[in-house]
């Protein structure tokens, strides 16, 4: 089965689906009646025979779920030439990304829902993540195709925030031969060659795919620069017609990763007497600014049918990570302290200390899953068990100068080059032993029964960190342990009714689990629990080329943390907080040229139950959002798109005392097909990208002293060869 066919299917399963409402952004799928026009000149790819619907774990498709899901497929990705996930689900109703702005590139740092995400998936398994600053971050360059599954999904994936999820779908070895090298440059002087290669191996059962990267850049902020190889191979071995193995390894080194510094909101967001600062504004110094992350991850899957009912799908993977961060921080409590700005602080000369952080990472992340297809009378039946385990070790040595010994800046007329590293005294110095074990046993029956679809599942989780700490401040040495345990029982159940035109309405119930950590003081935190209704519709017109999903959701996360309104570094235990709205995705055919799609959505959210910020917003949460994308098929060799993304204002900080304002930002994009001009460069394609078109100023915060600027105009062009 071709690309072109595969596309088709998941538009027809709403995978795509975008609706509109008052609208002003997207760049979601086009729609597969106009992309089924343009199918002969896309590269033949599929997704692997091991993949499974994130929403589900089984075979059925997105629009048998009753639950919202938003796929975007790998067409997309390149029509954005999208560097990094946060960029790829830029159009997604319900998630706001970037929230540490354009600058900050080492993290996919979104919210789903008004909830933050550090919990990222890869073809089904969790991406380890060490709880301090070490998680691989894939690059696009290994990804087939992004599904966002909203609500709680703990069901069946354990440990995730009530928003949602995201499930990055790895690029698979295919039999058809398929060959592509591209080069691409940017105005931030970017240089990155890619390859990416498929087919069987002669006639053997075996089929490879082999996909490389190389990308050095400019940083947006000061003198950064960001650097980055990835080698992914993968192998499939047909070792009988019932039994499918998979073996993929994904290596990546990231040399360098922009910055990681924040700006004050006086000077960027608010207004400043002193000044006003620009948008690649760099609090740091040359001297002290690293980033260099190395992980490999070494995985296989195998899928064995048992019997014409039965199959067995086990994956596993194993990681390796590194990671060296040098970097420095406006220092908050210094700042606040009354003494310090009533004889100090002039508005401009910011005091800052430097720290680093030397963490290894090995970690084990296992899934079994055992499917069945079985008819019980007139009642089709997925029935799904499993069992996954996680299991991470991780040692972090953390260093900071704390005593004001690093120069402080002028954050209006910045030296970034005062900083000598050798005279840098570290006076806290921390280590930490820690491992995180997770066990979780799931169980799901999917219904088709006439026009009906029910889902029911259950899932129980055993969770576990310990944390040995040995510290060193001031030269007096002090430890502690910490030892985490939480049990949890999650459940989810749903129905949805299947109309002849198309039209299908649901309504589901979801439950979430989420470990939590300690305060300031030792005690350890309740784990917090999300619980979710949901209802909506999905529809796709007789034709396939009008889709639209519309959601509406209220989520209660109990326990929830958030920032300490009294000291910005740390956290504190909430008793609720609520998210309510609305998604909506429409994708439309205007004609066989010409395609839309719109998005929109709206979030409600607030404490509901605190002493001191009841009623208060979280930050990082804009209450509307809306996009729109707009392809037009100029000839057979050439694509015109335009799209326009607008996120509202939101809150600067956990007292609400100053808000962020709202933007749209404009991006486009052009395809050509340099065989259009001459047969001899068949193969060849030429494409085009601007985001942020305008060059508009946009900023993030999460409080007075920690804001950043969003993406500046970026035009990339990319040459690639099929062959």
């Amino acid at each position: 089965m071709d690309m072109g066919c595969a596309r088709m299917q998941q538009v027809g399963g709403w995978r795509l689906s975008p609706l509109a409402m008052a609208v002003m952004g997207s760049l979601m799928l086009p729609s597969a009646y106009a992309e089924s026009q343009h199918a002969e000149m896309e590269t033949i790819q599929v997704l692997g025979d091991t993949y499974r619907n994130t929403a589900t774990k089984t075979v059925l498709a997105p629009e048998e779920t009753p639950q919202a899901v938003t796929v975007i497929d790998r067409e997309a990705i390149e029509q954005r030439q999208a560097s990094s996930l946060s960029e790829v689900v830029r159009y997604t109703p319900g998630v706001n990304t970037e929230l540490r702005g354009g600058a900050v590139t080492r993290l996919d740092l979104f919210n789903i829902r008004g909830f933050i995400n550090y919990q990222n998936f890869f073809d089904g398994l969790a991406v380890p993540y060490n709880t301090w600053n070490l998680q691989p971050q894939i690059d696009p360059i290994a990804i087939e195709q992004v599904e966002v599954f909203k609500g709680p999904t703990s069901v069946l994936y354990g440990n995730i925030p009530p928003g949602g999820m995201v499930n990055m779908i790895a690029k698979t070895p295919q039999q058809e031969a398929a060959h592509r090298v591209a080069m691409s440059t940017d105005s931030d002087a970017l240089r990155e060659v890619s390859v990416d290669s498929t087919g069987a191996i002669s006639d053997t059962p075996l089929a490879y795919r082999m996909v490389a990267l190389a990308r050095q850049k400019d940083g947006q902020a000061g003198d950064s620069e960001e650097e980055r190889y990835v080698v992914a191979p993968s192998l499939d071995w047909r070792v009988s017609p019932d039994t499918l193995v998979n073996i993929n390894l994904y290596y990546q080194a990231d040399p360098a990763a922009g910055i990681y510094t924040s700006l004050p909101a006086k000077g960027s967001v608010l207004h400043s007497d002193q000044g006003s600062l620009s948008s690649d504004s760099f609090s740091g110094d040359n001297n002290w600014n690293t980033y260099d992350r190395e992980f490999l991850m070494l995985g296989y899957k195998v899928q064995h049918q048992l019997s014409s009912n039965w199959s067995l799908l086990h994956s596993a993977r194993y990681t390796d990570a590194d990671l060296l961060q040098k970097n420095m921080y406006i220092d908050t409590r210094l700042v606040n302290d009354d003494n310090y700005r009533q004889n100090t602080f002039d508005g401009r000369h910011y005091p800052r200390n430097a720290y680093l952080t030397d963490e290894t990472m090995a970690a084990w992340v296992v899934d079994t899953q055992l499917s069945g297809d079985l008819n019980w009378g007139s009642a089709q039946h997925y029935t799904l068990f499993g069992i996954d385990y996680q299991d991470m070790s991780s040692d972090v040595d953390y260093d900071d100068t704390l005593a004001n010994v690093v120069p402080d800046i002028d954050i209006f007329d910045p030296d970034n080059n005062q900083v000598d590293p050798d005279s840098l005294d570290f006076i806290y110095q921390d280590q930490h032993d820690i491992s995180v074990t997770q066990t979780g046993l799931y169980a799901q029956d999917q219904i088709l029964w006439n026009q009906w679809v029910l889902l029911a599942g259950a899932r129980y989780d055993e969770y576990e960190l310990k944390d040995d700490q040995h510290t060193l401040y001031a030269g007096s040495p002090s430890t502690s342990e910490k030892n985490i345990r939480h049990y949890n029982l999650a459940f989810r159940a749903g129905a949805m009714y299947q109309f002849d035109n198309g039209i299908s309405p649901y309504l589901s119930y979801s439950e979430s689990f989420e470990p939590t950590d300690m305060d300031n003081r030792g005690n350890v935190f309740d784990p917090s629990t999300g619980k979710q209704w949901e209802t909506g519709l999905k529809y796709l017109s007789l034709d396939g080329s009008t889709g639209l999903n519309l959601a509406l959701f209220e989520l209660k996360k109990q326990d929830a943390l958030v920032n300490d309104p009294n000291d910005s570094y740390a956290k504190i235990q909430t008793g609720e907080i609520r998210s309510r709205g609305i998604e909506v995705e429409f994708n439309h055919a205007l004609s066989l040229e010409t395609d839309v799609a719109l998005t929109y959505g709206y979030i409600d959210m607030e404490i509901t139950d605190d002493p001191n910020l009841e009623g208060k917003t979280p930050v990082w949460v804009p209450e509307q959002t809306a996009s729109a994308w707009l392809n037009h098929q100029i000839s057979a060799g050439t694509r015109v798109s335009v799209g326009a993304r607008y996120v509202g204002e939101s809150q600067g900080n956990a007292t609400n005392t100053f808000t962020v304002p709202d933007y749209t930002v404009f991006d486009t994009a052009i395809s050509y097909d340099l065989s259009q001009a001459s047969s001899s460069l068949s193969g060849a394609k030429l494409s085009l990208s601007a985001t942020n078109l305008f060059d508009k100023t946009t900023y993030s915060c999460f409080d007075e002293l920690n804001c950043w600027y969003g993406d500046e105009r970026n035009i990339k062009a990319k040459l690639s060869i099929d062959f």
